[in-house]
């Protein structure tokens, strides 16, 4: 493996002070650039939250209802800020408690440092009260961890780890920290990170590489793209659409790269996958060169590998070497940052249109509208669906609103008919599938970006997982738009169990509270659309009530998502009904 020497940025200005370890974690955060972080507190962080009492005015901390909250709530502001995303818990069952969120940035690439208490270093392995072993938990999710017992180790762990979580292919971080060492006092100085032994972020890039790369997509008469997340991670998205547009090359993307290019950009697509859009899945298996970019090959996109995309010479531009050959095989590899990789391809690049090969898109995309987008959009049954009311928000919204989803059939919904003219506009969980992401990780990016409109589309099942954050945005005042989608099931089981189980609908009906009275509970204003000529005075009231605004809309109960690609079949043997 290459190595390289530690390098670090000197605060020369910066005098030596004498103060405690829980104090040297507020400095370390505040010289990270940390404005705000997500937590709750417990008796072996308890001396990092005296410390932040007293620099309350240069750091806000935002106290969740669950340390689940608080990771989701990290990481719904770094996917919006392309910031690191920062939560603190305690020991034992407050630091598993983030298990679930770490374990889903992980997944998705999401930078976030989380940072917990631990016992008494004299008391570790002794199965002391609330001592649980977090750097071993947590060792499978994070992208690195460690734990400290002197307070002099406190700023380049803390350096170190936001160096790792921001840098490369993002990821989360766990600084564990026992309690001594929070109250014992050391000279302090902060310097931060630059590099770490060992570990090369971002690849050189081969100039070769490129140029075959270039050869291959001015050679092709049928070439596709499908990117992902790694766009807008590596801030790529005007050189990808530059790419784009020169080449003239149809482009699909994974759930988590949408709003690299506007939905309604010409040569946008659609989306791939299980649950995208008839054309790109059914031409991934006709194309003649297949360009992955900032992508991972996920089975939920491939469907069988052994059927998938056998007949294209496949071009993958990935940050991470671990990606390259893991799923599918690649005639070319071109490792590095998507911003520098795309900069590099786009002069060697000849400038195509192939209008018989985006035809078949669109003749195939009509067949996808009469089959499913219109019953989805413009039903003639009395029940309304998930998609109608995505499509209101659309049209109130003129698709600039992020749009934060939760996982199952409403995520899938949102996915196909939200309009994302920005980038970082959906956020959802990808990899992990976590279903309560949604509520909390709204909360994280509508106060990472004030600015933008951001609607939470829930679920009643991912809903009630998070619901608890409802005292989160009453006592900090978010205006986030939440939408529950209720169909009274676990809505995607059910479609698996109406398909595939004969209708047995084993643990899926649910029998829900009234959402509107514990909305109401939280002093946030809300409403419940039953019938369809409610649904668009309802969303205007939501989008123009100044602060947090809960809206239930009843959708039919039985409702499918389609096209659908079945576990284990093909990309070409995708379902429309």
């Amino acid at each position: 493996m290459d190595t390289k020497t530690i390098k670090k940025e000197t605060n020369n200005t910066q005098a030596t002070e004498r103060i405690s370890g829980s104090e040297a974690v507020i400095r370390c955060l505040l010289a990270e650039g940390v404005d705000i972080l997500y937590g709750y507190p417990g008796g072996a962080i308890m001396p990092v939250y005296d410390e932040l009492y007293k620099y309350q005015d240069k750091i806000h901390h935002v106290l969740t209802r669950h340390e689940q909250g608080a990771t989701h709530s990290a990481q719904g502001y770094a996917r919006i800020s392309g910031k690191v995303g920062v939560a603190l818990a305690t020991s034992g069952p407050g630091a598993t408690n983030l298990i679930t969120g770490i374990a889903d940035a992980q997944i998705d690439s999401t930078p976030m440092v989380c940072i917990t208490g631990q016992v008494s270093s004299h008391l570790l392995g002794s199965d002391a009260f609330q001592e649980t072993d977090i750097v071993g938990i947590s060792t499978p999710v994070t992208k690195w961890n460690c734990q400290v017992t002197k307070a002099s180790q406190i700023p380049e762990a803390i350096a170190k780890a936001f160096y790792i979580a921001r840098s490369g292919r993002p990821g989360p971080v766990l600084v564990d920290i026992t309690k001594d060492a929070q109250f014992e006092e050391f000279d302090f100085k902060y310097e931060k990170c630059k590099g770490v032994r060992s570990y090369i972020p971002i690849p050189k890039l081969d100039q070769e590489s490129v140029e075959a790369a270039a050869e291959l997509i001015n050679a092709a008469k049928k070439p596709m793209i499908v990117w992902g997340q790694g766009v807008s991670l590596g801030q790529a998205e005007d050189q990808f659409k530059a790419v784009v547009e020169k080449a003239g090359i149809p482009s699909a993307w994974t759930i988590l790269g949408a709003g690299a290019i506007p939905t309604s950009h010409p040569l946008n697509i659609g989306m791939v996958g299980m649950h995208g859009n008839y054309a790109p899945n059914v031409l991934t298996n006709d194309c003649d060169v297949l360009i992955a970019i900032g992508m991972r090959f996920d089975d939920r996109v491939t469907g069988d590998l052994s059927r998938y995309a056998k007949q294209a010479k496949v071009i993958h531009f990935e940050i991470d070497p671990a990606e390259i050959d893991k799923n599918v095989k690649t005639e070319v590899a071109v490792l590095g940052d998507a911003k520098e990789s795309l900069a590099a391809l786009l002069p060697l690049l000849e400038e195509k249109t192939h209008p018989e090969w985006h035809q078949k898109f669109k003749d195939l995309y009509a067949v996808e509208y009469e089959k499913v987008i219109k019953d989805d959009l413009y039903p003639t049954k009395e029940g309304l669906t998930m998609a109608e009311v995505l499509k209101e928000i659309n049209i109130q919204t003129k698709g600039d609103a992020a749009i934060v989803s939760d996982v199952g059939q409403h995520q899938m919904i949102a996915c196909r008919y939200a309009n994302f003219n920005k980038t970082r506009s959906n956020i959802t969980s990808g990899g992990l599938g976590t279903m309560g992401f949604g509520l909390p990780a709204a909360i994280g990016a509508k106060m990472a970006a004030p600015e933008r409109e951001v609607i939470s589309i829930s679920g009643d099942g991912g809903y009630q997982m998070t619901i608890q954050e409802l005292g989160t945005i009453f006592q900090q005042k978010v205006p986030v738009k939440i939408v529950v989608l209720n169909n009274e099931f676990l809505g995607m089981v059910r479609q698996w169990q109406e398909m595939f189980f004969d209708r047995r609908y084993a643990s899926t009906e649910m029998t829900n509270p009234d959402f509107v009275a514990i909305a109401k509970g939280y002093y946030i204003d809300a409403q419940k659309v039953t019938k369809r000529e409610e649904l668009k005075d309802a969303v205007a009231k939501m989008i123009n009530t100044d602060g947090p605004y809960f809206l239930e809309v009843c959708v039919e109960k039985e409702g499918k998502v389609f096209p659908m690609i079945p576990t284990g079949a093909s990309v070409s043997d995708i379902r429309l009904e």
